[in-house]
């Protein structure tokens, strides 16, 4: 089972494993609790800047973030093996909560 949550949303206990999925770590967390950070599983820092600065909709974001993943099954095929034995929490910073990386992940995997 593979869930997506916010990096400032607080830790449950039914997160399961947890892994930061963003290149940069979130502003003002200091303590955030995870289990791994995979920054080679963001989207590249020109798509994220494009994105974040309006040059591209959320679809075409997804587009070209879902070919890069393609690109490197080696990055996110440990993250598959994981979810089949049990939760799976994606965690981001992005503000929105239905267009942002870890849901375009979640969905891949």
């Amino acid at each position: 089972m593979i869930f997506c949550k916010r990096a400032y949303e607080l830790y449950a206990a039914g997160d399961g494993y947890r892994v930061l999925v963003d290149r940069l770590w979130p502003r003002n967390c200091r303590k955030l609790r995870l289990d791994d950070w995979k920054a080679n599983l963001a989207p590249s820092t020109e798509l994220r800047r494009s994105f974040k600065a309006g040059d591209m909709d959320f679809e075409a974001f997804s587009q070209a973030y879902r070919k890069e993943l393609a690109a490197h099954p080696e990055h996110w095929w440990p993250l598959l093996e994981i979810a089949e034995r049990g939760t799976l929490t994606l965690i981001y910073a992005a503000r929105d909560e239905q267009a942002n990386n870890g849901r375009v992940l979640a969905e891949w995997l």
